[in-house]
């Protein structure tokens, strides 16, 4: 039997392809763990590491191992209750063993914990979850570009001009045009060598034909303009690598504490997720009650305010900073709206007006959650109206509890089949 063992080095980590054989391994042990403290974690913890437990019957491998084998004859030792041929009675419930080792300090031995990183702790709650039409947005209407190389042209300027294969066009077309002249007059030469009677009668014609065909050779220019050649380039465009993430939410004095700590939640998975497909991912906190104002996120998450509320400010707002600060071309739109679904009767039809008319046509993705346990109010009836025009780009989702959030927050962004 061969045994192939691999010492490659990685780097400090040597145990790394090990690692990842055991994560992949365990995945759906591992998933169901992270799932479980993902729902319990506080805000502020959300991307660090987590300890992983797993049941020690879950790791069980098959082992083979080599018997005694024959017919053996052995004494054990034996006891004041049974005689060969009894019959064990079933121990009673609860008086069995338990499934762990037992020690003397209380520490069982049920489970293997181990501790996994934060990148892989993210690797777990992203990992069926994908961005919608992220290549697709990222190169409509985009105006950056960048020149790439795409053959060669016989017009262009001289700064382009390719010497090589012009020096190769030239030659190849002089040797088609001088071909038969070149070889016919080799002939001739290789005639007037030639001492003989007819060598005499026939070398003022010979003369005459290679002078004619000296000319005819010299004639042929060495450049012609069909043998320039220039660098093709062409214009490639350059998907956007950095996106924004407005977040919105209703600071009114509807909205208390724990609906900002929920929204806060969703607020955070979001902008880790968009880290992960964008080299450059900038936040615009945008509160608003009756009016709407850019602020800083503790402003954003603890500042509490009273009166009514008008969702419509926040979404002119964010049109303005779209115009001022991140034009489409160059910028991947996000935008992650939070709210318990109050809103002044007569702007719900504005909100939408607003949405359909300049933001939802510029959006990646924009997400509206309303986080109560009631029905639903204007506001929502509103946006359910421009689902069947943007049905890629729009979504809307009810949240009751802060646990609802991560699986509220993977059904938005799972990845869905082509």
């Amino acid at each position: 039997m061969s045994y192939i063992v691999d010492r490659r080095l990685n780097a400090r980590n040597k145990s790394t392809v090990n690692r990842q054989r055991f994560l992949r391994r365990y995945r759906q042990q591992i998933k169901r763990a992270v799932d479980s403290a993902v729902s319990d974690r506080s805000i502020k913890d959300i991307d660090r590491g987590e300890q992983v437990g797993l049941p020690r019957e879950d790791m069980s491998e098959p082992v083979f191992r080599h018997g005694q084998g024959g017919i053996r004859n052995t004494i054990y030792p034996g006891n004041k209750e049974f005689a060969a041929g009894d019959r064990v009675e079933r121990p009673s419930a609860g008086s069995g063993a338990g499934g762990g080792n037992a020690s003397q300090d209380g520490e069982g031995d049920d489970e293997f914990i181990f501790q996994i990183s934060q990148n892989e702790f993210l690797n777990v709650i992203f990992d069926e979850l994908a961005l919608p039409d992220l290549v697709r947005k990222s190169l409509q209407d985009i105006d950056a570009y960048k020149l790439v190389q795409a053959g060669f042209s016989n017009e262009g300027i001289p700064a382009r001009l390719n010497v090589l294969r012009t020096m190769r066009s030239a030659q190849s077309r002089r040797l088609a045009l001088s071909g038969g002249a070149r070889r016919r007059l080799k002939e001739i030469e290789a005639l007037l060598l030639e001492d003989d009677e007819q060598s005499d009668l026939q070398y003022p014609l010979w003369l005459k034909e290679r002078d004619r065909l000296k000319r005819r050779v010299s004639s042929i220019p060495f450049l012609d303009d069909f043998d320039l050649k220039y660098n093709l380039q062409v214009k490639q465009p350059i998907p956007s690598n950095q996106a924004v993430m407005f977040c919105v939410m209703d600071v009114s004095g509807s909205m208390d504490q724990e609906r900002k700590d929920i929204a806060k939640r969703f607020f955070i998975l979001l902008y880790l997720f968009l880290q992960r497909s964008y080299e450059k991912t900038e936040v615009v906190f945008i509160r608003h009650h009756t009016s709407a104002m850019e602020v800083d996120e503790n402003t954003f998450f603890y500042s509490r305010e009273t009166g009514g509320t008008i969702v419509s400010s926040a979404l002119l707002l964010i049109d303005e900073i779209i115009k001022e600060r991140y034009p489409p071309a160059q910028w991947n739109l996000y935008t992650a709206q939070a709210s318990d679904g109050d809103n002044w009767q007569a702007d719900s039809p504005r909100c939408s007006k607003i949405l359909q008319e300049s933001l939802l046509p510029l959006m990646n993705y924009y997400a509206y959650i309303e986080i109560t346990p009631a029905a639903h109010q204007d506001l929502w009836f509103e946006y359910e109206k421009l689902l069947p025009a943007f049905p890629r780009n729009f979504a809307l989702r009810q949240v009751e509890q802060a646990a609802d959030i991560f699986m509220v927050f993977k059904d938005l962004f799972q990845r869905r089949k082509a």
